[in-house]
């Protein structure tokens, strides 16, 4: 027998029950909640934010998403739309810098099941760092993919990463100072509107 070792998987096995059954949307729930490292949100801007995904398919898997609880980009307004670009843009800088990738796939789940996604009613982009060569035997033929980071490393270091980005406020620089060991709010982006 094959086994796999990987161990950042306990804190699946040993997470609060109540996080098992979010009342509500999660994107919409998450956002409110008071600490946002408990919460996976790594940065904020006026109309979006950035969230690591539970379940990511590489290390630094992110998503952006809309506050407003929307399944249509076309509800979005024209600022909130350009927000959510520039968002994205800002998460792939900080992928860059936290992580080197090689490039990054990004997408959205439309439709639902049919598109493999898991939350269709409320829109939100994925961004997937990836590496050359970073597909290996066990996704092709174990049908098993090994993530080498737990989420707890992964936000400290995209946390340190969005507050070094030119549009971190000087208060989210100097929060990421504080708590650098253990930042527990998102850094907040001002895009300058």
């Amino acid at each position: 027998m094959e086994q796999v070792f990987a161990p950042w998987r306990i804190e699946w096995v040993e997470r609060d029950p109540e996080e098992k059954n979010v009342e509500g949307c999660p994107f919409c729930v998450l956002p409110e909640r008071e600490d946002d490292r408990e919460s996976r949100i790594v940065a904020r801007s006026e109309h979006a934010f950035v969230i690591l995904n539970n379940y990511p398919y590489n290390p630094g898997h992110v998503m952006i998403v809309p506050y407003r609880h929307t399944g249509e980009w076309g509800d979005l307004t024209d600022a909130e739309l350009l927000d959510h670009a520039r968002l994205k843009v800002a998460a792939i800088d900080a992928l860059d810098a936290a992580f080197h990738p090689d490039g990054v796939n990004a997408g959205e789940n439309l439709g639902g099941d049919a598109a493999g996604g898991s939350i269709d009613d409320h829109v939100h982009t994925h961004l997937v760092p990836r590496w050359s060569g970073d597909t290996n035997f066990m996704p092709v033929i174990g049908g098993t993919k090994v993530i080498v980071e737990a989420l707890e490393e992964t936000y400290d270091r995209l946390h340190g990463a969005f507050a070094s980005l030119p549009a971190a406020t000087d208060e989210a620089r100097s929060e990421h100072e504080d708590d650098a060991d253990a930042p527990t709010r998102a850094v907040r982006l001002d895009f300058g509107d």
